[in-house]
């Protein structure tokens, strides 16, 4: 049966802030609390007398996060973004509650991973109601707006649970999301109100939903587990991936069954889309192996403080701000993103050559000018990405491919830490060309996403909303 496509509506600079205004406090929330508790975790173990596991406070919003992110985006599609996103804001807050009253680890990793499950609507159900307003050519200057949102939130996250931690006490980290929490669902309410589903009212694919949300989780475990918990070879990590693996097949299998399935085949056959979602994995992989290389580079061999080595990632941090927001404004004076998607992952390649052959003696000056020089390069990708995947689908798949490439983007960066992880640990003797090597991984990784991004065909965003993308290529 043949979807209708509403109308179209020209929505005024006043309906693009109200929705604006509502998604970055929930994309402020979402990534506060993906780093807050960093600092809290000492504390935690200690006041709840058992530091087993831990760890899993943050796995937990994690997993549960990325795991979650594309159904979110699906069942936007159907039932609208406001319909969507307000339970999972109620959710999530109730989560913060539960956690901040936890007696024990098992009972806050509980909390957290219900955290997470709101936290996936947070992410995706933002990104998507973006879609519903501007068109794909405005899009990357607001997607630019909303990465820097990401970056500050970041890096104001390890910094203010380091302030609660130090003068009030861990549960306050879960007390303060509260009036936050509740300024995004107000401002959602208020703002999201008036968008209307994009897709037709269909039956949800709960199987699909269910396997997809096991075997993220499965996949994600033995990422987190492996060389930490269990060796890399060990029975348990070798399970969990052929778990993963068995699960992924049993979804395909599934999808191909499926009546109304979770990822619509015509979205999955669309030219380009194994590209953009293949670039925004490998440039988040790159991203968040800086990010665990860095502050190391900086404490064990350059003998930085913690406090000081947080500071300086500062001009990664900040250049991948700068990075989305100029790529944004280039994609909306040009119209097309590929090319400047080429540019940034060759640039952004280059720039982590010259990281894996830099010499001790540089300095932590010296590194961290470089990091900014890649951060500009990654933070290029990060709207224009979006903006390519969105553009690729039809209005009523925007929530589904937004879901798709930020489960991604998840997976990437959890590659890449873990790709990270594991150079250091195989080079226990040389540390520095451990360093050398994961910053050489990350620059594969970047060259890898600009030649998929240079295989793509460079389509001009279309200036409207409802309408089909345009044939006209640039070869």
């Amino acid at each position: 049966m043949p979807m209708t496509i509403p109308a179209a509506r020209v929505y005024t600079h006043a309906d693009k802030m109200r929705v604006l205004s509502g998604i970055l406090t929930c994309i402020l929330l979402a990534a506060l609390d993906q780093t807050v508790v960093l600092p809290a975790l000492p504390q935690m173990a200690n006041s709840l007398h058992s530091g087993a596991h831990i760890s899993w406070v943050v796995s937990a919003y994690l997993l549960t996060t990325t795991a979650t992110t594309p159904i979110y985006g699906k069942l936007s599609d159907q039932l609208g973004r406001r319909e969507v996103l307000v339970p999972a804001i109620i959710l999530f807050l109730l989560a913060c509650v539960f956690c901040a009253l936890a007696n024990s680890v098992p009972m806050l990793i509980l909390g957290r991973a219900f955290q997470g499950i709101g936290g996936g609507a947070l992410l995706s159900v933002s990104q998507s109601a973006i879609a519903d307003v501007i068109p794909p050519r405005e899009r990357g200057k607001y997607q630019g707006w909303l990465a820097g949102v990401w970056a500050v939130s970041s890096v104001a996250g390890p910094i203010a649970g380091g302030f609660v931690v130090q003068h009030l006490s861990w549960r306050w980290i879960f007390w303060a999301n509260l009036p936050l929490g509740l300024v995004a669902l107000v401002q959602c309410i208020r703002g999201l109100g008036f968008l209307t589903p994009s897709g037709r009212r269909a039956k949800i694919d709960y199987a699909g939903a269910g396997l997809l949300l096991l075997s993220v989780t499965a996949l994600l475990a033995a990422l987190s587990l492996g060389g930490v918990d269990f060796p890399w070879l060990s029975l348990p990590i070798f399970g969990g991936f052929m778990l993963s693996l068995l699960l992924f097949s049993l979804l395909s299998l599934q999808q191909r069954l499926a009546t109304e399935p979770l990822f619509p085949p015509a979205l999955l056959r669309t030219n380009g889309f194994f590209q953009i979602n293949l670039i925004a994995f490998l440039n988040s992989g790159a991203m968040f192996g800086a990010i665990f290389l860095l502050p190391l580079l900086l404490q064990e061999l350059l003998h930085a403080n913690p406090t000081a080595s947080g500071l300086e990632i500062m001009p990664f941090l900040f250049s991948t701000t700068v990075g989305a927001f100029t790529c944004g404004q280039m994609a909306k004076r040009s119209g097309k993103t590929r090319n400047i998607m080429v540019v940034a992952l060759g640039g952004g390649g280059a720039m982590f050559l010259l990281m894996a052959a830099l010499p001790l003696n540089t300095g932590v000056l010296g590194f961290a000018a470089v990091s900014g020089l890649f951060g500009l390069g990654i933070g290029g990708v990060m709207p224009t990405s979006i903006v390519t995947a969105q553009s690729q689908s039809s209005q009523q798949d925007i929530g589904t491919a937004t879901g798709i490439l930020l489960l991604l983007r998840a997976m990437g960066g959890a590659f890449g830490a873990t790709m990270a992880g594991a150079v250091l640990a195989y080079a226990p003797n040389n540390l520095f060309n451990g360093f050398k090597l994961g910053f050489f991984l990350c620059a594969v990784m970047m060259f890898v996403a600009a030649i998929a991004a240079f295989q793509m065909e460079n389509s001009l965003l279309r200036n409207t909303l409802h309408t089909a993308p345009p044939a006209e290529l640039e070869t």
